[in-house]
């Protein structure tokens, strides 16, 4: 493969051809900028396929040549040329063949480049021209990674989708995401060392491009453009009037050149159901969430041999410079609506406008997507407009249907999707008009909750319901501390405008208590065990104790806070919440043994005062026979009427917020390339390269790992 076969002749097959020209290309022999190879190799239509084996020897002697020949930095400034051409002229030129050819073939041999570089700072790809080549004036003085980031972008976010561009956005964004890539060769920390030539490059861009290309891949996620029927008008898509092979398996990232449709395809086999919004969307992610870290003035000149203390003073001494990406999403505003800040000033320079109603709509259909929730975080936690717009709808269940849901099924979902779709939860619970009308939304049924039939629930009480679930599953399967807190924050946030709880979601409440209190006791007991049991010079024994009592500790604060919430309820909203008062009184029993405790007895005090009361009533009541839940229930209705909370103590009202960490940057740079390399948009990077996460389970394992998750699960329902 590496050696050049001999010119074809004249009348030589289109397949011959494009062997020549591809071997070419990867060879040793170095073409100008200005030779005439160009226009033959990114005009011809490429319709063969080779075998992995073929495309793996071409990348390698590409990778060998490229120092000599410098053909990656010249293919990519062919690229943007012939973007700049198919710009100014109308309908579909050669230009764009060409632009799609070139986008396809960079994308290929950059990926290899990238997976298999040695260098920190991708010295492999040689952005640059050799001092010889004095072809190009225009490129002189400028950085050949920004010169072609500029130009791409420059494309997406001027060009509409149609269907005559619809190919060529989509190889411009396949070649964008693989341009990016090399945040995966990175750590998850990144570091004022790390070198990413071509997001770098975007970083640089002006507010006014950036805001375009934000506004375009937003529109692409909306919209959610389709392959275009009328594909094969284009001459590099088939051959004889025929669909090329890669054409007809509908590859979302290999479109019409030689390559083997598994190459560039993820091995699962998942293709992106609408590659374009898929691609758009994932990354506006990549770009938003990138942080670039840069040193400080003063140089570190402590010596330090502990690594974990060298991070620490890097991390001291550094800074991350501004995202524009982020700020233009920071700053997006509804088309219906343009907003005059609080001096009575409009907002100055770009701004990316869209639909707020549409972007809604599609979030709401799409919450069954990692990508889609991250999203939505994204918004409602950084665009206090969108935040805005959200709570004012009338519809919230669009959106909180699917969330719940999704939590619903949180034994099949990331711990990382679960995590979004709480915090999105605490911040809209943050909002005491949300907290208000999601119980005046009333939901006929929900047909895939299958622990009970749900008739008539508000939204409020399903939302209940499924957080204290979320909180069950994870005492069972996860034990993870933040998620118990963020659900019981979200939890606390509502307690206060809790109106008209279901029956249901008022025992699951007081049941929560019950749990977390047998949690509780046992822990109490395993310690008070462990202490008798251990030598006091034991340094292993009383490590054991003392992450023990932090636990204890742990359990001591969350049933602090479900009293808090049972607190608020009965303090603010008793007189519309019978059904918590019922649930209460028909498990009294469960606080009994915390009655004295010292960081309970006030709040007991107060749930103790609301028992004695309606108890009292209950006594003063004369029935014929059996007292049924009917009429314990209509007592209570009855009684609550009078009720005036006489004797009861006032607390603050619990109110949390949620605050991103110090460094969001080391979470979500590597689940956003997560969702991208093992989603289902059909990234296949190699993943013996990637230093950005740990690498999973094969795909087998995992299955087999989680079906044995799956059957020890207890019943989440008791």
């Amino acid at each position: 493969m590496g050696a050049v076969p001999s010119t074809p002749r004249k009348n030589a097959r289109p397949q011959d051809t494009a062997e020549y020209l591809i071997s070419t290309f990867v060879g040793e022999k170095s073409f100008p900028l200005t030779s005439d190879f160009w226009n033959k190799l990114l005009e011809l239509p490429f319709t063969l396929q080779w075998p992995n084996y073929r495309v793996r020897q071409a990348c390698e002697t590409f990778v060998k040549n490229n120092y000599n020949t410098r053909h990656l930095a010249k293919i990519l400034i062919h690229l943007v040329w012939s973007l700049q051409e198919s710009s100014t002229t109308s309908g579909v030129s050669i230009d764009y063949t060409k632009a799609i050819n070139a986008a396809y073939l960079s994308s290929v041999f950059l990926k290899y480049t990238i997976e298999n570089a040695k260098s920190e700072n991708f010295e492999e790809l040689y952005l640059c021209l050799n001092e010889d080549e004095t072809a190009v004036n225009i490129l002189r003085d400028q950085n050949i990674g920004r010169f072609v980031m500029h130009g791409i972008l420059s494309f997406i976010g001027s060009t509409d989708v149609s269907s005559q561009t619809y190919l060529l956005h989509l190889e411009l964004l396949n070649f964008v995401l693989v341009a990016m890539s090399t945040q995966l060769r990175s750590g998850p920390t990144p570091g004022p060392k790390d070198v990413h030539p071509f997001i770098d490059a975007a970083m640089g861009q002006d507010s006014a491009l950036v805001g375009l290309v934000v506004h375009r891949l937003l529109l692409n996620y909306i919209t959610r453009p389709r392959i275009p029927s009328s594909g094969a008008t284009h001459s590099i898509f088939s051959e004889d009037g025929e669909p090329g092979v890669l054409h007809k398996v509908g590859s979302a990232a290999a479109n019409f050149v030689l390559m083997p449709f598994n190459y560039f395809v993820s091995s699962s086999g998942n293709v992106s159901r609408n590659p374009l919004a898929d691609n758009s969307l994932l990354l506006l992610l990549i770009l938003i969430h990138y942080r670039k870290c840069l040193m400080m003035v003063e140089p570190i000149t402590e010596k330090c041999e502990d690594p974990l203390k060298l991070d620490s003073l890097v991390k001291e001494k550094s800074y991350f410079s501004d995202n524009p990406f982020y700020r233009a999403l920071e700053s997006a505003r509804d088309v219906e609506f343009d907003r005059v800040d609080i001096e009575g000033n409009g907002h100055n320079g770009p701004l990316v406008r869209l639909s707020f109603a549409s972007l809604f709509d599609t979030l709401g259909l799409h919450l069954a997507d990692e990508d889609s929730v991250l999203l939505l975080y994204s918004l409602v936690h950084g665009n206090s407009d969108f935040l805005e717009y959200v709570l004012v709808r009338t519809d919230l269940d669009t959106l909180l249907i699917p969330i719940l849901e999704t939590l619903y099924n949180a034994s099949r979902r990331t711990s990382n999707q679960i995590y979004m779709l709480l915090i999105i939860l605490l911040i809209l619970s943050q909002d005491s008009s949300f907290n208000a009308s999601i119980h005046k939304l009333i939901l006929p049924s929900v047909p895939w909750y299958q622990e009970r039939l749900l008739h008539n629930t508000s939204l409020g009480s399903l939302m209940v319901i499924i957080l204290i679930r979320t909180v069950k599953y994870n005492l069972s399967q996860l034990r993870d501390v933040y998620l118990h807190t963020n659900c019981l924050a979200t939890l606390a946030n509502m307690a206060p405008h809790v109106h008209r709880l279901s029956a249901y979601a008022s025992q699951r409440l007081v049941s929560l208590f019950d749990m977390l209190s047998r949690k509780y006791s046992k822990l109490a007991e395993q310690k008070n065990e462990k202490m008798l049991q251990i030598n006091p010079n034991s340094i292993e024994g009383n490590n054991t104790v003392e992450d023990m009592s932090a636990e204890l500790h742990i359990y001591t604060d969350f049933l602090r806070i479900v009293l808090e919430i049972l607190n608020a309820i009965l303090t603010y909203a008793l007189p519309r919440n019978p059904e918590v008062v019922y649930a209460i009184m028909h498990r009294q029993e469960v606080f009994q043994p915390f009655k004295n405790h010292p960081r309970f007895i006030e709040l007991l005090e107060n749930i103790y005062s609301v028992l004695d009361f309606f108890n009292s009533r209950m006594d003063a009541q004369r029935t014929d026979g059996e007292w049924s839940v009917e009429k314990v229930l209509q007592v209570i209705i009855i009684n609550c009427r009078s009720w005036r909370g006489e004797g009861m103590k006032m607390f603050t009202q619990l109110r949390f917020t949620y605050e991103q960490e110090n460094h969001p940057e080391e979470f979500f740079i590597p689940y956003v390339w997560k969702l991208l390399v093992l989603s289902h948009s059909g990234f296949g990077f190699n993943i013996g390269a990637i230093n950005l996460f740990p690498v999973p389970l094969p795909i087998e394992d995992a299955r087999v790992e989680e079906e044995a998750e799956r059957e020890q699960t207890d019943d989440l329902d008791v």
